[in-house]
């Protein structure tokens, strides 16, 4: 019984604990270590360098000798030759025992090129492995903004709402004292609806951006999940990197041109072994058997006293010298060296890619850097137009219209300025990653 109670206690703090970490904000770091630990993808192109693990040890293991068994039992029945160069019928039992080696000595550099070919291989899968995390990284910091930008969107739609209140409960007062007709008191209370409404909406955008975000990190439930407001940034004060520059770093560190020089370096290697099938091969051999007969008929010698006196030993070394064999060799190779060709053109189209994706980041961020300037300034003008309008409102001088105009036109100028900010904040990101920055 106490043991079933020890359990339940330790599954309660578990949950606790759980809990409790769900409850945690989590910032863009967190997303993305979760991310990469969980994601699917990554998860197959880690299996993918173990495979590569395992052959890169076979072709190390080619040069081991091997060591072979085997045990042969035999029956015979009918007619036979005989000692006495006649045939008559007998029965014939024989039992043979061979252990046996073989070690290559050489193969025209075939296992050295295998082993150095596997050995680039496993370094291009830890490349693409690298390339696969830096794809989810991405998609990661976008959902994440996106998730943060209708978080931020929720808390504008609140504060329209609370100045909706505000100024409804102003009407009311007025409407008591009879300043108001009862027109404008329920305009006043529909302007409050609507942005009730505008606000279970928002909130709705807001928790779907969060599910968006809690399925690309493999969470079970997006309950409970929440993310940290990132640092702000002043748009002005940053300076972008020319697209020349970040890709002449980007060249020297990212994985998917680190992968495209290691596949044309294992192509070359392809070629080498092909290569030696025009060479000779050398192996060392060696093995021990003994046997044992017995024929119908005729007197033979005990199991034992066989398998001794038959116990027999061999050493050898073979050369096999490849003469003709229907251009199979010839033609392998020009097989290998047109895939050294191919892997050089794609490595070229990734470089080429590169650059295009560098020079679009570079110009997205220049042009989000432009407009979030351009939006704070707009966002400024347009709250101390509304703090004017709100004024003249409760003084009498502005209609209701006027006001509501004016409070619109806020809450497009606040939703402009986030969208805008967080915009420059993903495009910046990016083009810093490039240059390895993590995100």
């Amino acid at each position: 019984m106490k043991r079933h109670h020890i359990i339940a206690l330790a599954f309660s703090l578990w949950g606790l604990g759980n809990f409790a970490h769900a409850q945690e904000a989590w910032d863009l770091r967190q997303c993305i270590n979760y991310a990469i630990e969980h994601n699917i993808n990554i998860k197959l192109q880690e299996n993918n360098v173990k495979n590569q693990e395992v052959s890169l040890s076979t072709s190390k293991n080619s040069r081991l000798p091997n060591l072979q068994a085997s045990a042969n039992e035999s029956l015979g029945f009918g007619r036979g030759l005989t000692g006495n160069n006649t045939y008559a019928n007998r029965n014939t039992q024989s039992t043979s025992f061979n252990l046996g080696s073989d070690v290559p000595l050489y193969t025209g550099g075939q296992i050295t090129n295998q082993i150095k070919q596997n050995k680039l291989n496993l370094q291009a899968a830890l490349a693409d492995l690298e390339k696969a995390k830096e794809n989810i990284s991405m998609q990661v910091a976008s959902a994440y903004l996106e998730a943060v930008y209708q978080k931020d969107l929720v808390a504008v739609a609140e504060r329209q709402k609370e100045l909706s209140q505000a100024q409804e409960r102003r009407v009311e007062l007025l409407f008591q004292n009879g300043k108001v007709s009862e027109t404008e008191l329920a305009e006043a209370r529909s302007h409050v609806a609507a942005d009730e409404l505008s606000l279970t909406q928002q909130q709705n955008s807001s928790m779907l951006a969060l599910l968006e975000l809690s399925q690309l990190l493999e969470l079970p439930t997006p309950e409970q999940f929440d993310i940290q407001q990132p640092e702000a940034i002043s748009p002005s004060a940053v300076v972008l990197t020319a697209p020349d520059a970040i890709y002449a770093e980007a060249l020297n560190i990212k994985p998917q041109i680190l992968a495209g020089k290691l596949n044309v370096q294992s192509a070359e290697k392809g070629v080498r072994i092909a290569q030696a099938g025009h060479y000779p091969s050398v192996h060392f051999s060696a093995g021990m058997g003994s046997s044992y007969t017995k024929v119908s008929g005729l007197e033979a010698a005990s199991f034992g006293t066989q398998m001794d006196d038959n116990f027999n030993q061999s050493l050898g070394i073979s050369l096999s010298v490849p003469i003709f064999n229907r251009y199979a060799t010839r033609n392998a190779v020009r097989q290998a060296r047109l895939q050294v060709a191919a892997q050089q053109f794609q490595l070229e189209e990734t470089q080429k890619a590169l650059y295009k994706e560098i020079q679009q980041a570079y110009y997205n961020a220049l042009a989000a850097q432009k407009q979030c300037i351009s939006s704070d300034a707009a966002l400024t003008a347009s709250q101390t137009a509304f703090n004017l309008m709100q004024k003249k409102y409760e003084n009498g001088k502005a209609t209701a219209t006027e006001y509501q105009e004016s409070k619109t036109n806020l809450l497009k100028a606040e939703s402009t300025a986030l969208q805008s900010r967080y915009t420059f904040l993903f495009r910046q990101k990016i083009l810093e990653f490039y240059r390895g920055t993590e995100l």
